[in-house]
C-alpha cells in the first residue's frame, strides 16, 4: 500500500471515529495494566465481566495484595490461564510497591520487567495511559496489516515496525485502536465484512466479499 493510500485509509478511520478508545474497562493506570494483562488470549468482554467486581475491591497494588491470591483467583477464574495470570498480578503488585512506589512505570524496560508483561501489553499501557504513539500488534492488527497490504510481515514485531514506519505521525496516537476495532468488527478472520468496509477500495485482499453494487 503506497503513502497516498495509507493516508486516505487513516483519514477515513478518523472521520468515522475521531477518538477511538479501548473496550477494556479500567479506572486508573494500575487497573488498565491488570486488565490488559488479563486480556491475553481472552476477550475484552470476558475480562470486563471478571474485573467489574475485582476493581471495586482492588484498584491499587496495595489493595490487590490485601485481597490475596485466593481472592484474586476467585474473581478471574472465568478467564483463560487464570492461575498464571493471578500469580503474575500478585508478583507485579509487589514489584510496583517495592520498586516504583506503587505506581505503574512509564519506561518500557520497567514495564516489560514486570511479571506477565510483554511488549504487546507494554505498548497498550504506553499508548492509553501515557499517550505514547505505540502500536500493540495482536491477532486482529496482525491480520489487518497483512490482509490489506498496509504492513505485511511474518511476525508481530515485523508488522509493528512497518506500521510505525508507514503510518503518518498525525495518526499514530489512535492507530492502534482504529486497526484493532476494524479487525474485530469488520475485517474478521473467517468472514470479513468487505461489503461494509470503509477501506475496501484501498485494500489488497483479493477475495473480497462485495455486492454487485459495491463493485460497480
Amino acid at each position: 500500500m503506497n503513502k497516498t493510500a495509507i493516508n486516505e485509509l487513516f483519514q477515513r478511520f478518523k472521520a468515522a471515529m475521531p477518538t477511538p478508545e479501548t473496550e477494556l474497562q479500567y479506572t486508573n493506570t494500575y487497573t488498565l495494566l491488570i486488565a490488559v494483562l488479563l486480556s491475553a488470549q481472552s476477550t475484552d468482554k470476558g475480562v470486563n465481566k471478571a474485573t467489574k467486581a475485582l476493581f471495586t475491591q482492588a484498584d491499587t497494588p496495595q489493595k490487590m495484595l490485601a485481597l490475596g491470591i485466593d481472592g484474586v483467583l476467585d474473581h478471574i477464574k472465568t478467564i483463560g490461564l487464570y492461575k498464571t495470570k493471578g500469580s503474575n498480578i500478585i508478583k507485579l503488585s509487589h514489584l510496583l510497591i517495592d520498586k516504583h512506589n506503587g505506581n505503574v512505570p512509564r519506561a518500557r524496560e520497567d514495564l516489560e520487567a514486570l511479571p506477565g508483561v510483554g511488549r504487546k501489553t507494554a505498548n497498550v499501557v504506553l499508548n492509553i495511559a501515557f499517550g505514547e504513539p505505540t502500536i500493540a500488534v495482536d491477532t486482529h492488527i496482525f491480520r489487518v496489516a497483512n490482509r490489506t497490504g498496509l504492513a505485511p510481515g511474518k511476525t508481530p514485531r515485523a508488522v509493528e515496525d512497518l506500521l510505525q514506519k508507514h503510518i503518518p505521525t498525525t495518526y499514530l496516537d489512535h492507530a492502534h485502536h482504529w486497526l484493532i476495532l476494524h479487525g474485530r468488527y469488520i475485517c474478521k478472520a473467517q468472514r470479513p465484512l468487505c461489503d461494509v468496509c470503509p477501506i475496501h477500495d484501498l485494500c489488497a485482499f483479493t477475495a473480497k466479499n462485495l455486492s454487485a453494487k459495491e463493485t460497480s
